[in-house]
């Protein structure tokens, strides 16, 4: 998709394009990776509306079916709302590019990226940010960019710069590294317990990769940038300013918010800010200032306050060093019936995480156009209600934060989850945030960890997960003059700090990783010690999660599904499965139990049922039909306890052993005349029939439930209650039902 303009990273086989397409954009590229091409477009608002004190930044992604030949999926044959893939894609592009902008720049900024074709080959994430960069650089947007982004994977104990969908599935990591031409910007994925000096060389191989990436971006610029526009920065009035630095004072606020507990710390800055208001009204008139400028103040002095205290002293707001970790508490078991539980509590940070496991069919299904696996069976899903911050608020569907905080914990865990081949299982966690003040996922993956291990799943080895801070002080001329890292951040360290990076894992290496930045780059040598800084908190972690619970259950809950696996001939799939499925259906119906066959027809069958009994009987029922030539035989004289398959008007038809059939007349349903079938079976019903008949030239079976109702009841005259004196086919767990009075 060639336009005016078109530059290339031979390297890694991408091309920017710009000059033909949305020429009424503030900048617009296609961005192409073999044949993925996705477009991007960003444009800015050209006012603020009143009163408004934020950045209101939107990035949208979207793939659209065509991308990939097909239609939607469903009645309406349109595209709905964002999966969870466009999602996650969404917050990848977002995260990156937003400390770039000015501070102050508080025009609403859109950047929207469509997937127009997909390869099956290459993913559309890392095309989609670079897309972004591209357009927001040509632009007159002011932006203090351009970045590039790669994929890092390790294959063979070789680092790859945007492997391929189907390299990925050999890659032990899977990191996706954005950063400007000097430093780190962000970074998230997961890792197969990567040692820390490891990961610190594949950031080291990411920053090199992207490279080439931002060189062609410049190049871009050159031939097709735009020259910034310039837009009233809003900010507080001097006036305002003075009057509340004035009244609140650093060291007064800092008075307020250092050693005390959350609430506390929130009534006084409250308290000060109204005493702020007061005095800006008096002084000025109410009419001459507005609440603009006491937002504004307020979050720059908090901003000063906070990383004051803690570069000079070494203190932070609630009394902690630089490295302290809030006190932990961890149990197990804290629910009955659910299949696994936990609570896991850092401070005021606390989750509730349930453990769900089920058939293999209970897997999501996902329906990516880009390629890569259509289906996981592993969910990690995070709720954040309103009451956790004690505030109200909306409460319902899961919103982007929700969505993304729930795929870090997941990709943290799935490195340490047994093979499919070894626990056939379907598993869900649900992370259910029950008080937050910062590093909620990473409550999620503590907590989530222990509710597995409590489900009896058995994982490789436990996972914890912490979060590092920092705090900065500038020189001059805007680098990082003097700064420290710190452990476990408050909700207020990660809002008035600089950074936010979630590291988790085991003792033995890093299993996910998220980073956020608001400053403009974050130097190598503070990303190392706060890697390491993480792990030592890792430890202690875990050593509070091991003494609630040493090591997974070796039994899984009384009220979790109970698997039995069987080999049966691969050419016997079909005969099990029967057409349209009746077979599996009906052996389903009739036991109780959960069947499903592997889908690499392989021929294993998993059987799931919480009922020992209704475990053997669809064994013996599987076993019946696949053991041998298929079904037993039906023999003449043999009484059967079958079930109907089919109602005709001259009969019905039952299902004697596993996928053989006979017919009952109408005339040999009851010892009296029946007028309709209908009368006395019903559809699935089960019922005792005697085989009185086979036709040898068609192999028709002629079957009576009147001749098996008679010797039923002579047998129950002749002995004590028994089983049928005749052999059995398939005999039930319970004994036959006696013959039904006539009417």
């Amino acid at each position: 998709m060639n336009q005016k303009h078109n530059v290339t990273v031979p390297e890694l086989g991408i091309t920017f394009s710009t000059g033909t397409y949305a020429s009424l954009a503030n900048g617009a590229v296609n961005v192409c990776v073999g044949e993925t091409n996705v477009f991007v477009s960003a444009c800015i608002a050209q006012t603020t509306k009143p009163g408004q004190d934020w950045f209101p930044l939107t990035v949208d992604y979207r793939e659209k079916y065509a991308a990939a030949g097909r239609f939607p999926g469903g009645y309406f044959k349109r595209e709905g709302r964002p999966s969870e893939k466009e999602i996650l894609t969404s917050r990848l592009c977002d995260r990156p590019c937003r400390p770039l902008f000015p501070e102050g720049l508080l025009n609403e900024v859109q950047v929207i990226g469509q997937l127009l074709s997909a390869d099956q080959l290459n993913e559309s994430d890392i095309p989609m940010v670079n897309g972004a960069s591209a357009a927001l650089a040509i632009s007159d947007i002011p932006w203090n960019g351009p970045i590039g982004c790669v994929r890092v994977g390790l294959i063979d104990g070789k680092f790859v710069a945007n492997p391929t969908i189907e390299q990925m599935y050999s890659s032990s990591l899977d990191l996706i590294y954005v950063g400007t031409k000097k430093d780190m910007l962000m970074i998230e994925g997961s890792a197969d317990q990567l040692p820390e000096e490891e990961f610190i060389k594949a950031l080291e191989f990411g920053h090199t990769a992207i490279q080439p990436i931002i060189a062609a971006i410049e190049e871009l610029v050159k031939v097709a940038g735009k020259p910034k526009s310039v837009f009233p920065l809003v900010g507080a009035t001097p006036e305002a300013r003075a009057i509340i630095e004035r009244v609140v004072p650093t060291e007064r606020l800092i008075g307020a918010i250092f050693g005390k507990e959350k609430a506390a710390r929130s009534a006084a800055v409250k308290a000060l800010k109204e005493e702020a208001k007061a005095a800006l009204t008096a002084e000025l008139g109410a009419d001459k200032f507005t609440d603009v400028d006491l937002n504004v103040v307020f979050e720059d002095l908090q901003y000063k306050a906070y990383r004051k205290n803690v570069l000079e002293k070494g203190v932070r707001a609630d009394g902690r060093g630089q490295k302290d970790i809030r006190q932990l508490t961890a149990s197990v078991g804290v629910l009955p019936r659910v299949h696994g539980s936990a609570t896991f509590q850092r401070g005021d940070t606390q989750n509730i995480a349930l453990t769900t496991l089920g058939p293999t069919k209970e897997a999501q299904e996902m329906d990516g156009l880009t390629g890569g696996a259509t289906s996981k069976s592993f969910i990690l899903h995070y709720n954040f209600p309103p009451f956790s911050v004690g505030e109200t608020g909306r409460f319902g569907a899961p919103g982007r934060r929700e969505v993304g905080h729930g795929a870090l914990a997941e990709r943290s865990l799935v490195p340490v989850l047994p093979p499919e081949d070894a626990f056939p299982y379907s598993i869900r966690v649900v992370s259910e945030i029950m008080a937050s003040n910062g590093s909620t996922s990473m409550a999620s993956i503590c907590g989530g960890c222990l509710s597995l291990m409590d489900a009896g799943v058995p994982i490789i080895a436990p996972v914890a997960g912490i979060s590092c801070g920092l705090m900065t002080q500038n020189a001059a001329d805007g680098s990082i003059e003097k700064w420290v890292t710190i452990t476990d951040i408050l909700g207020e360290e990660d809002h008035f700090g600089d950074m936010d990076f979630k590291l988790a894992g085991t003792t033995k290496g890093i299993t996910g990783f998220q980073l956020d930045l608001k400053i403009n780059g974050l130097p190598f040598e503070i990303a190392r010690t706060a890697i390491f800084q993480a792990r030592d908190a890792r430890i202690e972690i875990l050593k509070v999660m091991l003494a609630a619970l040493p090591a997974p259950r070796a039994d899984l809950s009384k009220y979790a599904p109970r698997i039995q696996t069987i080999q049966i001939d691969p050419e016997k799939i079909g005969l099990l499965i029967g057409p349209g499925g009746k077979t599996i259906r009906r052996i389903t119906e009739t036991t109780g139990a959960q069947i499903d066959i592997a889908e690499d027809d392989s021929g294993k069958v998993f059987i799931y049922s919480n009922n020992a009994d209704a475990m053997n009987r669809a064994v013996q029922e599987i076993d019946a039909l696949c053991g041998g030539g298929g079904g037993a035989a039906i023999e003449v004289g043999k009484l059967y306890h079958g079930r109907v398959t089919g109602i005709k008007e001259f009969g019905c038809f039952v299902e004697c052993t596993p996928g053989k059939e006979g017919l009952c007349h109408i005339s040999e349903l009851a010892d009296f005349r029946v007028r309709r079938t209908e009368d006395v079976v019903k559809m699935g019903e089960m019922l005792w029939v005697k085989c009185i008949g086979i036709d040898e030239k068609t192999g028709k079976v002629r079957l009576s439930r009147k001749a098996a109702m008679k010797e039923m009841e002579a047998q129950k005259q002749q002995q004590a209650p028994a089983a049928p004196a005749a052999p059995v086919a398939s005999a039930p767990a319970t004994p036959p039902p006696a013959a039904p009075a006539q009417p």
